[in-house]
């Protein structure tokens, strides 16, 4: 373990009767990054999370923070601080109170409390509220303060269990953008639990997706957009394209690929074997990476316009290919010369090689 990991989870498992939630995980978090757990309800992610600040214990495995092995310890004797999706406040005590209550329970007190909570308060923007009840404050304003009360802590890690599904969707984006600038000031490490992929590519400097108590793959949020490993990546994270073709040749770095009685070009998965000549592949297309054409055009896949879907800022088509595949495809609203498409037009499709991925 370098001096750069924070968190690093060796072998990880954790059953249920016989399923296995957690199933043999192994992976690092740096330093001062800010790592998402991205994947569907029932996927391990939150068990995992629990798993981290000792609420649970695994069946087989390793966990060590900052270096040390902390797998039988409590969570009180982690330096890891826990933001609960319900945020777990005190009824019946103050904004103040709430935040001072951990201070408390380790045997702060005096002046250090007091200027403790007012910087915390301050760091989220709440400075002047302390003697508000919980339910005197609105969802966005609650939230802050249980984030005030873990970072008073001074944690290493702070751990965050989906803190912003109960809010609405514009209170939502604005708390996204205020904790990746808090995670950025406070400098430690947040590992966040997610199901949300726009939440998770707009918050993370890396991002592990979950699927079956597994890791299907880490990486930046660019990377599991743009290069998925599999087809469930491909699939859960963002609108996809998935066709399935057979390989007709390779340079090494580009595929052909046929789709029925047409070729498509596509880049090669990173890392993987070679595939051969009539084996059987998935290529990932995003609907943005897709361009729209005029029927006329030679190369492409032909198909008939479904319908559209106005939302403000792009027009999505439903698209359905002559082999009766349905695909999207997105084009950014704005006002440019070039071909109109209604619904029921003939069109075809196509894309840049280096747009299209091979997946495992």
């Amino acid at each position: 373990m370098t001096n750069d990991v924070e968190i690093e989870l060796l072998g990880i498992t954790k059953r249920f009767g016989g399923n296995a939630a957690v199933d043999s995980v192994s992976m690092s978090v740096m330093r001062g990054e800010f790592l998402t757990l991205l994947g569907p309800s029932g996927c391990g992610k939150t068990t995992l999370l629990r798993l981290i600040g000792g609420f649970a214990n695994p069946d087989d495995g390793r966990i060590l923070l900052s270096g040390k092995d902390v797998t039988s310890l409590p969570p009180y004797r982690r330096n890891v601080s826990t933001v609960f999706q319900q945020y777990a406040l005190f009824p019946h005590m103050d904004v103040f109170e709430n935040v001072a209550f951990g201070l408390r329970f380790r045997r702060v007190s005096g002046d250090e409390l007091a200027r403790r909570v007012a910087d915390s308060l301050e760091m989220v923007r709440l400075a002047g509220m302390e003697r508000r009840l919980p339910s005197e404050l609105s969802g966005g304003q609650q939230q802050r303060v249980a984030l005030a009360r873990s970072i008073v802590l001074n944690p290493r890690v702070l751990l965050l269990d989906e803190p912003l599904a109960a809010l609405d969707l514009k209170l939502r984006k604005q708390m996204q953008i205020e904790l990746k600038g808090l995670q950025r000031k406070l400098g430690i490490s947040f590992v966040f639990v997610t199901h949300d992929q726009e939440e998770a590519l707009t918050m993370s400097d890396r991002i592990a997706v979950i699927n079956g108590g597994q890791i299907q793959q880490i990486g930046s949020a660019r990377d599991v957009y743009e290069r998925p490993v599999n087809a469930f990546v491909a699939d859960f994270i963002g609108l996809s394209n998935i066709f399935k073709g057979t390989v007709e040749s390779s340079d090494g770095q580009f595929y052909s690929i046929r789709l029925g009685s047409h070729k498509v070009g596509v880049r090669g998965p990173d890392g993987s074997s070679s595939k051969q000549h009539g084996e059987s592949v998935s290529i990932m297309v995003r609907p943005e990476r897709i361009q729209l054409m005029s029927p006329q055009t030679d190369s492409g896949l032909p198909g008939k316009i479904q319908s559209q879907v106005y939302l403000g800022e792009s027009v999505r088509w439903i698209i359905r290919l002559d082999d009766g595949t349905e695909i999207q495809v997105v084009e950014q609203n704005r006002e440019v010369e070039g071909p109109s498409f209604a619904s029921g037009s003939d069109v075809t499709v196509r894309w840049e090689p280096a747009n299209a991925v091979l997946l495992s």
